[in-house]
């Protein structure tokens, strides 16, 4: 075989170019994890709507289908509860009853149906003295509700009128409602929390008829060690469909150049924020605190 030589003066061929190196892909964290980033302005929103407010606020979100957490202001702040204890209560008593440890007749049921639908004080005094047992409750309401940081005021009556917690507390109540307890235990309460009359219809009620929201709310003025009075408003419930989100959310607030109105509307609005619902949210304010 004869050789092929290049013609005199030419260039030799050109090599075959090597391939340029494959670009390299630093991956991104996802700037709106678990909540996705509409929910996450949402949130973003409500923080800076608790940093304007004075006294102490806070709240916990919770879906329970993804299991993520958002806590705003101070969650963990133990203040006066108000009414809300009479949530747990209902679900002792209920709970009671499917034991075969007590009986409800028709007084009973109607007065439970008046705790949660108006907050009725009148009805709940009745059936804590019927039939709360003051140390057994409090230790189911910490142990198995996961109320971890409620505890009766030290000073007062051991009773549903003077207990102290944290909004985090609350959720964990409702989480507890709607997670663990009897299905048709959970569907009494949910329809109960879902109707409830007009002084509790703030709050978690914020959310918007859309999300079809539930609620238990609690109100009173109290005075702290010093003598100083405080508005107390508190809320809890749930949001969505299937009651997706719980939600419990607290303020304390001094009472100089406020009202019961303030608080009110501070947490209907925290909450009508988190979901999207339009600000100020209507809201009925209690008349007897």
């Amino acid at each position: 075989m004869v050789p092929v030589l290049a013609a005199c003066g030419a260039s030799p061929a050109p090599s075959q170019a090597a391939p340029a190196p494959a670009a390299v892909v630093t991956p991104t964290a996802d700037p709106c994890p678990q909540w996705g980033c509409e929910q996450q302005s949402r949130f973003t929103a409500a923080s800076t709507f608790i940093a304007a407010k004075k006294g102490h606020l806070g709240i916990v979100v919770r879906d329970r289908v993804t299991g993520a957490v958002w806590r705003g202001g101070e969650p963990d702040f133990r203040i006066w509860a108000g009414s809300v204890p009479k949530l747990a209560f209902a679900l002792s008593l209920k709970q009671d009853e499917a034991a075969g440890k007590l009986s409800l007749d028709a007084d009973a049921d109607r007065d439970i149906d008046g705790m949660l639908a108006v907050s009725d004080n009148n009805a709940a005094d009745q059936l804590w003295g019927w039939f709360a047992r003051p140390s057994a409750q409090m230790t189911r309401w910490r142990d198995i509700y996961g109320m971890s940081t409620a505890s009766y005021v030290d000073g007062f009556p051991n009773a549903w009128g003077f207990v102290k917690c944290s909004a985090q507390d609350l959720a964990n109540l409702m989480s507890y409602i709607l997670d663990k307890a009897d299905p048709q235990l959970r569907s009494f309460l949910v329809d109960r929390m879902r109707t409830v009359g007009r002084p509790q219809q703030w709050g978690v009620w914020g959310a918007g008829a859309g999300l079809h929201p539930g609620v238990k709310d609690g109100w009173s003025v109290e005075a702290d060690d010093n003598g100083n009075g405080h508005w107390i408003t508190a809320t809890v419930g749930f949001a969505g469909p299937n009651e997706r989100y719980v939600v419990g959310a607290m303020y304390d607030q001094p009472t100089g150049g406020d009202t019961i109105e303030a608080g009110v509307h501070t947490l209907t609005d925290l909450v009508a924020t988190v979901f999207g619902a339009p600000v100020p949210a209507p809201a009925v304010i209690p008349e007897d605190y």
